[in-house]
């Protein structure tokens, strides 16, 4: 029994260890890498040293877990490694995963679960259908974790997007208004703030830099972001271009319009919440002030029925 124990804890460590390498993000190295360069002026690092540098986790821990999920994902269906790397994309490429990545942290931790499981209930002496059945639930779990996690980046990366594109718009109008270009106006929105819609225009920019034509980056940005705000403003954007349309006269309208689509989704919400709050007012609040006001009536009406005849 106690090295029954021993290897589930150690099945554990190796889980935690897995997780926690997974949501390492490797954001930031070019900056702390230049900054230290600029504290060297005499002798430029060399790449062993500039490595060295860098923590343990980014040296060692990460590259291995990196190639441990990408030899698992191999095992993986190929054919939703499509769906994988636009939800990803959607995702804003969290922790820089690719499809086969995230193929392996599933299937990696659905193996894991599956070995948890089935220890636990082999040890628990629990039949051996019963514990078939649990650890083939566990590795289901396991399976369907990384999905719900990938979810719920979307949808906050998602709802960051329509959150910033009003106020984003209102600021392109205004310079492209005041005689500054399309692209200088998304440097300037870039610049004001650090959210997702601003790391998305400078990819655009980045992009345009690089030699892609204008639409076809904008077409990739509307891909990424998979909003309908964001789709709608883009279309109006090519079709201005295309057409040799004033585009302040675009963003104007676009803007007028994102105003009120965002006072219609906050009327909404503040309709829903009356709804919202009727399930913790049943079964939580309810529940304790009847508590409080008919529970010192109970003896009284115990003892008026002659406790019940016993």
């Amino acid at each position: 029994m106690p090295i029954m124990l021993i290897v589930i804890l150690v099945v554990i460590a190796i889980l935690i260890f897995m997780i926690a390498a997974m949501l390492l993000r490797n954001t930031g190295q070019p900056d702390s890498v230049s900054e230290r360069l600029t504290q060297f002026t005499e002798r430029p690092l060399t790449l062993e040293e500039m490595e060295l540098q860098q923590p343990f986790s980014q040296r060692v821990v990460v590259p291995i877990t990196r190639s441990l999920l990408a030899v698992l994902g191999r095992f993986s269906p190929k054919a939703s490694n499509e769906k994988i790397r636009l939800n990803l994309m959607m995702a804003g490429n969290p922790g820089n995963l690719t499809p086969i990545m995230f193929s392996g942290i599933r299937l990696g931790l659905s193996g894991v679960l599956l070995v948890i499981f089935g220890l636990v209930t082999t040890s628990s002496g629990v039949p051996l259908l019963n514990a078939l059945l649990y650890s083939v639930l566990g590795a289901g779990v396991g399976y369907i974790l990384p999905g719900i996690w990938l979810g719920q980046k979307i949808g906050a990366r998602k709802h960051n997007l329509i959150k910033a594109l009003p106020d984003a718009l209102d600021l392109l109008t205004i310079s492209v208004e005041a005689g500054l270009a399309f692209d200088s106006a998304l440097q300037r929105v870039s610049e004001k703030w650090d959210n997702e819609l601003s790391r998305e225009f400078k990819r655009v920019l980045t992009d345009v830099r690089l030699g892609r034509v204008r639409r076809d980056a904008l077409r990739d940005m509307v891909a990424r972001c998979g909003v309908d705000d964001v789709q709608t403003f883009i279309a109006a954007i090519i079709q201005a271009e295309q057409l040799g349309v004033s585009i302040s006269k675009i963003l104007r309208v676009q803007s007028d319009q994102m105003r009120v689509r965002r006072r219609q989704r906050a009327e909404e919400k503040a309709h829903q919440a009356p709804i919202k709050m009727l399930f913790p007012m049943v079964f939580l609040i309810f529940p304790a002030l009847f508590v409080v006001i008919l529970g010192p009536a109970v003896p009284r009406l115990y003892d008026s029925l002659g406790g019940l005849n016993l």
